[in-house]
């Protein structure tokens, strides 16, 4: 195939995302552990109380499933998808809009419904970034072909790529964008800002059954999985930044495995994208290439914000007015870029390695990684619309004690325990009353 088409096909993949202002939404997609209450153990996917089990009842409510042989992997309704990760973490994925109010009313709703089904199989829904009790040599992977040839190629690559995929929980966000020159803007305003969201949303506390002496073991666990795909791309903070340089990255990317005519996985490990891509109206295939790669910011045909743990209700639609207030409104957008204007890939790294060991007493842009922080929710509050402020108010609070998930977690942990510390990131069903 020759290499210009699939590169045009690539970007005008990525370019079919463009979309009028008018119609942007903001998406959230949320991982969580399933543990047992009573020894905060994973629940496995397998056994007849396992997670596979729960999808087959919720299956059985109505909602359409998809299945690899025998085993149900995935289920959707109008208003959410829900799927399962590699270690059987639950991952829910809410239909984007653009009102706030609208994407809390699905996750009220659903979430409800999920957290009275595990209350009754002695299941709690865990909102941590890493799980705390259950080591990842202990997790069985689930079995998903993809998953199957990841864990393979993985095992020749970062020495920490097995902890990401059983090991972690996220809360990912998606945004749109109206033109090349608004993604370029956008991608690079994200990727500057990714050892912020990395420290703010840092929840995880426990690595591996032990208090981490490291922060942001998230965004180490990344650095170590595959440096092909994942951290941070040092093209994104080019001035040419464009949709050919991502779509360029993708062809070049290792593809691990790739899709034949009945739809089914195959193995081809190194062997990069353009090497397979044949057919260029195969949009089926360019999602696979660009969904393969896991980097701090990610797109599609939207752009994903990929940096943070997964982090408990309402904190959670903090981190959303946080993204929309910042990234949906031009004010805003305008200072970040000048702001970032002379960011560098190397200074981006270096706040990183700063915060892996001071957290929210960092430095970032030269000031203290807190002060910064309080700064951004100042700067949502002005983007946002006046009924959407208060979504911020649990991140305000929790800034002004200076602290973020991660330290919540060490203080009830050093103050009553493991379980107390776990508990209070369980979802329970008081906490979705409103």
């Amino acid at each position: 195939m020759d290499y210009e088409k699939q590169l045009e096909a690539v970007i005008n993949y990525i370019k079919s995302g463009e979309k009028l202002k008018e119609d942007f939404t903001i998406g959230m997609e949320m991982e969580h552990f399933i543990v047992d209450k009573d020894t905060l153990k994973t629940v496995s996917y397998f056994g007849d109380n396992g997670v596979g089990a729960t999808l087959r009842e919720l299956h059985n409510h109505g909602c359409a499933a998809y299945k690899e042989g025998d085993y149900i992997l995935g289920l959707e309704n109008d208003d959410l998808a829900v799927s399962t990760e590699p270690g059987s973490q639950f991952e829910v994925a809410l239909s984007s809009k653009w009102n706030i109010d609208d994407l809390k009313d699905i996750y009220i709703k659903n979430m409800r419904k999920l957290v009275e089904i595990f209350d009754k199989k002695n299941q709690a829904m865990v909102t941590l970034g890493y799980h705390p009790v259950t080591k990842i040599d202990e997790i069985k992977i689930l079995p998903k072909k993809r998953y199957d040839f990841m864990y393979k190629y993985f095992n020749e690559r970062g020495d920490m790529a097995h902890n990401m995929m059983k090991g972690t929980c996220s809360l990912q966000c998606s945004i749109d964008y109206s033109s090349e020159k608004d993604f370029v803007r956008k991608y690079k305003i994200a990727n500057c800002l990714s050892p912020v969201f990395y420290t703010l949303f840092d929840n995880a506390y426990i690595f591996e059954g032990e208090p981490s002496k490291s922060r942001n073991m998230r965004e180490i666990i990344w650095e170590n999985t595959d440096t092909d795909r994942s951290g941070m791309y040092k093209f994104s903070f080019d001035d040419d930044l464009s949709y050919k340089k991502y779509a360029e990255h993708i062809l070049n990317t290792p593809l691990i495995f790739s899709i034949d005519e009945n739809h089914e996985p195959y193995y081809v490990g190194k062997t990069t994208f353009k090497e397979v891509f044949e057919d260029v109206k195969d949009t089926g295939l360019i999602f696979h290439a660009l969904s393969i790669v896991f980097p701090d910011v990610r797109a599609k045909r939207y752009i994903e914000i990929r940096m943070m743990d997964e982090i408990k209700y309402p904190l959670n639609f903090s981190a959303v007015a946080l993204i929309k207030g910042l990234f949906y409104d031009e004010v805003n957008l305008d200072k970040l870029s000048e702001l970032f204007k002379n960011m560098t890939y190397e200074n981006c790294m270096k706040a990183k390695l700063d915060a892996r060991e001071k957290g929210l007493d960092a430095t970032f842009m030269n000031v203290n990684m807190l002060e910064f922080c309080k700064m951004l929710v100042d700067m949502a509050k002005n983007g946002l619309p006046a009924n959407e402020i208060g979504y911020l108010i649990p991140l305000e609070e929790m800034l002004e004690k200076g602290m973020n998930p991660r330290d919540q977690f060490e203080k009830i942990y050093k103050e009553k325990g493991l379980r107390e510390a776990v508990v209070a990131n369980e979802l329970k069903l008081e906490d979705l009353d409103v």
